[in-house]
């Protein structure tokens, strides 16, 4: 089976082609993701307005783009997954607009994917073998979220941000250090040097044994800290290794803390860790030393699977059209801009 996969749940234009068989289970044939983050970079953040438009010029190229390098015609395609949710409604029914006119034309089967549950199962990809239940931190830039994962479609939600998700805040922090865009990757390549233990910015973990982020009161103590050097309160200057080096081992932090937290909740030996943030060193480094002290076993995709891409959407509807037995009906589903997992 040949299966398409598109995302465009934000700023980024993917397609992927996933060829499933019962000998060598699911195989990534091309996986093409097109960024727009030369474009959203002098903002600080994502424009849905300018992603949106975007997104129309990237998605017919993409989808080209990917039947070429996976070496095959849209008519051998099987089946067809896209994301219909959550993400920005705008970007989203570029994708899920496409998908659907391809797959009414050919008569093909077409099956909506959920973005969260396309990160939750992007592991089985590289690791197909990993064994239910498992704990799955799912963090990127619009999501801090913790499943108990039981099985392919069962998915207990146990902890998610109740206000910046742990991407946003990299992304406001990256702003204010001047850094640019996608945060993330900025703050970690500015703390390279520096002392994490240099400034001690709060943790947030509220109620004992909330499962439940918070990751606004950093991004207000950090401001408050960068506020403190500006004249004439002070004359010293910024340390922009240790300020960085230390928001980030903040953050980090409490994102090991609540996934051990719920791993010992539940009894689960097992957790992944999914979404843009997924691709940061220290939290996989420190994710596994934690691992090994408690016994618990870590997995992570390869970065180019952490961020948003097609190949997951397409894994993830392949397990969906299993579980389901067939396609959405394409002209009775729209995108969700807030859809639930």
């Amino acid at each position: 089976m040949l299966i398409l996969g598109i995302e465009t749940s934000c700023d980024e234009t993917a397609a992927a082609v996933v060829e499933v068989s019962r000998e060598h289970g699911i195989k990534i044939k091309s996986n093409i993701i097109a960024s727009q983050h030369e474009i959203h970079n002098r903002y600080g953040g994502v424009v849905p307005e300018l992603a949106c438009r975007r997104h129309i010029e990237n998605i017919s190229p993409v989808i080209k783009e990917a039947l070429n390098k996976a070496g095959i015609n849209i008519n051998d395609i099987d089946l067809f997954a896209v994301t219909r949710g959550p993400g920005l409604i705008v970007a989203l029914l570029v994708g899920l607009s496409t998908a659907k006119a391809i797959a009414y034309v050919l008569k093909k089967p077409l099956i909506g994917i959920n973005h969260l549950e396309g990160h939750i199962l992007s592991i089985f990809l590289e690791k197909p073998d990993i064994s239910f239940p498992f704990i799955s931190l799912l963090v990127s830039g619009g999501h801090t979220e913790l499943y108990l994962v039981e099985g392919f479609g069962k998915y207990k939600a146990l902890g998610r941000s109740r206000d910046d998700a742990a991407g946003e805040a990299f992304d406001k922090a990256s702003k204010m250090l001047k850094l640019g865009y996608p945060g993330g990757p900025a703050i970690e390549k500015a703390a390279i040097g520096g002392n994490p233990l240099s400034i001690n910015f709060p943790r947030a973990y509220m109620d004992k044994d909330s499962l439940d982020f918070s990751f606004s009161g950093v991004k207000t103590a950090l401001k408050n800290y960068i506020d403190g050097f500006i004249p004439p309160y002070s004359t010293s200057v910024m340390s922009l290794p240790d300020i960085s080096a230390s928001f980030q081992q903040a953050v980090v932090d409490v994102l090991i803390n609540k996934a051990f937290l719920a791993a010992k909740m539940y009894n689960v030996k097992t957790i992944v860790i999914a979404g843009g943030v997924a691709s940061n060193k220290l939290l996989r480094d420190s994710m596994q030393k934690r691992g090994i002290e408690e016994g618990i076993t870590v997995y992570y995709p390869s970065p180019v699977l952490c961020t948003d891409n097609a190949a997951m959407i397409a894994c993830a509807g392949h397990h969906r059209f299993i579980k389901d037995k067939n396609g959405d009906v394409f002209y009775n589903m729209d995108a969700e801009a807030q859809m639930k997992l």
